[in-house]
Protein backbone atom coordinates (compact mmCIF):
# COMPACT_ATOMS: atom_id res chain seq x y z
CA UNK A 1 0.00 0.00 0.00
CA UNK A 2 1.04 3.44 -0.78
CA UNK A 3 2.44 5.64 2.04
CA UNK A 4 -0.04 8.76 2.07
CA UNK A 5 2.48 11.00 4.33
CA UNK A 6 6.13 10.56 1.93
CA UNK A 7 6.42 13.43 0.10
CA UNK A 8 5.69 13.55 -3.36
CA UNK A 9 8.52 15.11 -5.08
CA UNK A 10 7.95 16.54 -9.11
CA UNK A 11 10.23 15.33 -11.39
CA UNK A 12 13.18 17.85 -12.20
CA UNK A 13 11.53 20.15 -14.99
CA UNK A 14 8.14 19.60 -14.72
CA UNK A 15 6.06 22.39 -12.89
CA UNK A 16 3.41 21.85 -10.66
CA UNK A 17 1.59 23.80 -12.34
CA UNK A 18 1.63 21.60 -15.54
CA UNK A 19 0.02 18.41 -13.44
CA UNK A 20 -1.35 16.23 -16.25
CA UNK A 21 -2.94 12.82 -15.25
CA UNK A 22 -1.53 11.61 -19.03
CA UNK A 23 2.32 12.66 -18.58
CA UNK A 24 4.34 13.27 -15.10
CA UNK A 25 2.02 10.96 -13.03
CA UNK A 26 1.90 8.35 -15.85
CA UNK A 27 5.71 7.90 -16.09
CA UNK A 28 5.69 8.27 -11.96
CA UNK A 29 3.72 5.38 -11.49
CA UNK A 30 5.43 3.20 -13.89
CA UNK A 31 8.86 3.94 -11.96
CA UNK A 32 6.99 3.04 -8.85
CA UNK A 33 5.24 -0.20 -9.97
CA UNK A 34 8.44 -0.77 -11.02
CA UNK A 35 10.45 -0.65 -7.89
CA UNK A 36 7.86 -1.71 -5.79
CA UNK A 37 7.78 -5.29 -7.56
CA UNK A 38 11.56 -5.17 -6.49
CA UNK A 39 9.67 -6.26 -3.05
CA UNK A 40 6.43 -6.82 -2.58
CA UNK A 41 5.52 -10.56 -1.39
CA UNK A 42 1.75 -10.61 -1.56
CA UNK A 43 1.15 -12.06 -4.97
CA UNK A 44 -2.33 -10.14 -5.31
CA UNK A 45 0.72 -6.88 -5.08
CA UNK A 46 2.54 -8.53 -6.98
CA UNK A 47 -0.16 -8.69 -9.70
CA UNK A 48 -1.55 -5.03 -9.26
CA UNK A 49 2.19 -3.60 -10.05
CA UNK A 50 2.80 -5.53 -12.94
CA UNK A 51 -0.29 -4.04 -14.39
CA UNK A 52 0.78 -0.83 -13.24
CA UNK A 53 4.23 -1.16 -14.34
CA UNK A 54 2.23 -0.38 -17.77
CA UNK A 55 0.94 2.65 -16.88
CA UNK A 56 -2.55 3.69 -15.12
CA UNK A 57 -4.49 1.21 -17.94
CA UNK A 58 -2.22 -1.83 -17.17
CA UNK A 59 -5.21 -3.56 -15.54
CA UNK A 60 -7.58 -2.35 -18.06
CA UNK A 61 -5.23 -4.71 -20.42
CA UNK A 62 -5.40 -7.39 -17.92
CA UNK A 63 -9.25 -7.10 -18.17
CA UNK A 64 -8.85 -7.00 -22.16
CA UNK A 65 -6.28 -10.73 -22.26
CA UNK A 66 -9.15 -11.87 -19.68
CA UNK A 67 -12.18 -11.32 -22.43
CA UNK A 68 -10.29 -12.51 -25.02
CA UNK A 69 -10.58 -16.03 -23.04
CA UNK A 70 -13.61 -15.23 -22.59
CA UNK A 71 -15.31 -17.87 -25.39
CA UNK A 72 -18.71 -17.93 -23.67
CA UNK A 73 -18.51 -13.94 -22.50
CA UNK A 74 -20.17 -15.22 -19.27
CA UNK A 75 -17.51 -13.09 -18.09
CA UNK A 76 -15.86 -15.67 -15.25
CA UNK A 77 -12.90 -17.63 -15.11
CA UNK A 78 -12.00 -21.07 -14.01
CA UNK A 79 -8.46 -21.69 -12.44
CA UNK A 80 -6.92 -23.19 -15.63
CA UNK A 81 -7.87 -19.97 -17.51
CA UNK A 82 -7.11 -17.39 -14.59
CA UNK A 83 -3.79 -19.27 -14.87
CA UNK A 84 -3.06 -18.66 -18.62
CA UNK A 85 -4.37 -15.32 -18.33
CA UNK A 86 -1.88 -14.36 -15.72
CA UNK A 87 1.22 -16.23 -17.53
CA UNK A 88 -0.03 -14.65 -20.64
CA UNK A 89 0.12 -11.13 -19.28
CA UNK A 90 3.83 -11.82 -17.99
CA UNK A 91 3.38 -12.03 -14.10
CA UNK A 92 6.49 -13.44 -12.65
CA UNK A 93 4.41 -15.55 -9.93
CA UNK A 94 4.72 -19.17 -8.72
CA UNK A 95 1.59 -21.64 -9.56
CA UNK A 96 0.87 -21.46 -5.59
CA UNK A 97 0.21 -17.89 -5.40
CA UNK A 98 -1.34 -17.81 -8.57
CA UNK A 99 -3.44 -20.29 -6.92
CA UNK A 100 -3.78 -17.89 -3.35
CA UNK A 101 -5.04 -14.95 -5.42
CA UNK A 102 -7.58 -17.18 -7.08
CA UNK A 103 -9.22 -18.61 -4.16
CA UNK A 104 -9.10 -15.05 -2.32
CA UNK A 105 -11.22 -13.88 -4.89
CA UNK A 106 -13.42 -16.86 -5.45
CA UNK A 107 -15.16 -16.59 -2.31
CA UNK A 108 -17.99 -19.20 -2.82
CA UNK A 109 -15.58 -21.31 -3.64
CA UNK A 110 -17.55 -22.39 -6.56
CA UNK A 111 -14.24 -22.87 -8.71
CA UNK A 112 -14.72 -19.43 -11.33
CA UNK A 113 -14.11 -15.93 -10.36
CA UNK A 114 -16.00 -13.32 -12.17
CA UNK A 115 -13.30 -11.32 -13.78
CA UNK A 116 -15.16 -7.61 -12.76
CA UNK A 117 -14.84 -8.29 -9.44
CA UNK A 118 -11.00 -9.63 -9.89
CA UNK A 119 -10.54 -6.22 -11.76
CA UNK A 120 -12.08 -4.14 -8.70
CA UNK A 121 -9.86 -6.10 -5.73
CA UNK A 122 -6.83 -5.44 -8.17
CA UNK A 123 -7.48 -1.88 -8.50
CA UNK A 124 -5.04 0.45 -6.22
CA UNK A 125 -6.76 1.42 -2.19
CA UNK A 126 -7.85 4.95 -2.57
CA UNK A 127 -8.70 7.53 0.48
CA UNK A 128 -12.21 8.62 0.54
CA UNK A 129 -10.71 12.12 0.01
CA UNK A 130 -9.40 10.88 -3.30
CA UNK A 131 -12.19 8.95 -4.15
CA UNK A 132 -14.53 12.03 -3.29
CA UNK A 133 -12.49 14.01 -5.91
CA UNK A 134 -12.76 11.72 -8.47
CA UNK A 135 -16.78 11.55 -8.10
CA UNK A 136 -16.90 15.44 -7.83
CA UNK A 137 -15.05 15.06 -11.54
CA UNK A 138 -17.70 12.09 -12.47
CA UNK A 139 -20.94 14.05 -11.64
CA UNK A 140 -19.46 17.16 -13.28
CA UNK A 141 -19.16 15.10 -16.38
CA UNK A 142 -22.19 12.95 -16.24
CA UNK A 143 -24.81 15.45 -16.92
CA UNK A 144 -27.76 12.88 -16.70
CA UNK A 145 -26.87 11.02 -13.39
CA UNK A 146 -26.95 7.57 -15.32
CA UNK A 147 -23.28 6.40 -14.58
CA UNK A 148 -21.79 6.79 -17.94
CA UNK A 149 -20.42 10.36 -19.65
CA UNK A 150 -19.92 11.12 -23.32
CA UNK A 151 -16.88 11.35 -25.01
CA UNK A 152 -18.42 15.04 -26.32
CA UNK A 153 -18.81 15.65 -22.39
CA UNK A 154 -15.34 14.41 -21.56
CA UNK A 155 -13.83 16.85 -24.42
CA UNK A 156 -15.71 19.89 -23.47
CA UNK A 157 -14.11 19.88 -19.86
CA UNK A 158 -10.97 18.00 -20.30
CA UNK A 159 -7.99 20.88 -19.12
CA UNK A 160 -5.38 20.59 -22.14
CA UNK A 161 -3.25 23.88 -22.14
CA UNK A 162 -1.45 22.56 -18.78
CA UNK A 163 -0.04 19.17 -20.31
CA UNK A 164 4.10 19.94 -20.96
CA UNK A 165 3.51 18.35 -24.79
CA UNK A 166 0.51 21.21 -25.78
CA UNK A 167 2.87 24.08 -23.76
CA UNK A 168 5.66 22.96 -25.89
CA UNK A 169 3.71 22.54 -29.57
CA UNK A 170 4.80 18.65 -29.55
CA UNK A 171 1.15 18.17 -29.52
CA UNK A 172 -2.58 18.98 -30.24
CA UNK A 173 -5.67 19.75 -28.42
CA UNK A 174 -6.89 16.87 -29.82
CA UNK A 175 -3.70 14.42 -30.08
CA UNK A 176 -3.57 15.43 -25.92
CA UNK A 177 -7.56 14.25 -25.21
CA UNK A 178 -6.93 11.15 -27.50
CA UNK A 179 -3.75 10.24 -25.24
CA UNK A 180 -6.22 10.36 -22.16
CA UNK A 181 -8.57 8.66 -24.30
CA UNK A 182 -6.52 5.62 -25.23
CA UNK A 183 -6.66 4.64 -20.94
CA UNK A 184 -10.58 3.57 -21.63
CA UNK A 185 -12.84 1.05 -24.00
CA UNK A 186 -15.11 3.76 -25.59
CA UNK A 187 -17.68 2.55 -28.26
CA UNK A 188 -16.23 -1.01 -28.52
CA UNK A 189 -12.68 0.51 -28.97
CA UNK A 190 -10.42 -1.61 -26.66
CA UNK A 191 -7.43 1.14 -26.62
CA UNK A 192 -9.97 4.40 -26.26
CA UNK A 193 -9.88 5.30 -30.42
CA UNK A 194 -11.77 7.15 -32.08
CA UNK A 195 -10.71 8.20 -35.66
CA UNK A 196 -11.70 10.37 -37.87
CA UNK A 197 -10.50 12.18 -40.78
CA UNK A 198 -7.34 11.68 -42.05
CA UNK A 199 -6.96 9.71 -38.75
CA UNK A 200 -7.34 12.45 -36.52
CA UNK A 201 -10.21 12.37 -33.31
CA UNK A 202 -13.19 14.56 -33.43
CA UNK A 203 -16.55 13.71 -32.03
CA UNK A 204 -18.16 12.63 -35.04
CA UNK A 205 -20.92 11.08 -32.79
CA UNK A 206 -22.28 11.59 -28.50
CA UNK A 207 -22.93 8.02 -27.49
CA UNK A 208 -19.53 6.58 -27.22
CA UNK A 209 -19.18 6.51 -23.43
CA UNK A 210 -16.83 5.93 -20.34
CA UNK A 211 -18.46 4.53 -17.58
CA UNK A 212 -18.09 5.49 -13.76
CA UNK A 213 -16.07 2.09 -13.03
CA UNK A 214 -14.19 2.88 -15.78
CA UNK A 215 -13.11 6.45 -14.80
CA UNK A 216 -12.62 5.06 -11.14
CA UNK A 217 -10.25 2.67 -12.07
CA UNK A 218 -8.01 4.96 -13.63
CA UNK A 219 -7.81 7.06 -11.29
CA UNK A 220 -6.72 4.68 -8.74
CA UNK A 221 -3.71 3.27 -10.98
CA UNK A 222 -2.54 7.46 -10.96
CA UNK A 223 -3.37 7.85 -7.23
CA UNK A 224 -0.98 5.31 -6.95
CA UNK A 225 2.16 7.39 -8.08
CA UNK A 226 1.18 10.59 -6.26
CA UNK A 227 1.84 10.20 -2.29
CA UNK A 228 0.43 13.40 -1.43
CA UNK A 229 -3.51 14.24 -1.10
CA UNK A 230 -2.67 17.71 -2.02
CA UNK A 231 -1.32 16.94 -5.12
CA UNK A 232 -3.44 15.08 -6.20
CA UNK A 233 -6.20 17.60 -5.42
CA UNK A 234 -4.08 19.94 -7.35
CA UNK A 235 -4.10 17.47 -10.38
CA UNK A 236 -7.80 16.47 -10.32
CA UNK A 237 -8.90 20.26 -10.23
CA UNK A 238 -6.53 21.19 -12.54
CA UNK A 239 -7.35 18.64 -15.30
CA UNK A 240 -11.44 19.09 -14.61
CA UNK A 241 -11.56 22.82 -13.77
CA UNK A 242 -13.23 21.42 -10.62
Amino acid sequence: MINSSACFQPALGVSILNISPASMSEHELKQKAEQKLQTVTDPVEKLRYTCLRRGAAGIKELGRAFRIMDDNENRTLDMAEFTKGVRDFGVKIKDSEIKDVFDRIDKDKSGTINFDEFLIALRPPMSQARLNLVDKAFQKLDKTGDGVVTVADMEGVYEHRRHPQYISGEKTKEQIFQQFLNNFEIGGHVDGKVSGRNGIWYVAVHYYQVTKEEFVNYYSGISAAIDTDIYFDLMMRNSWKL
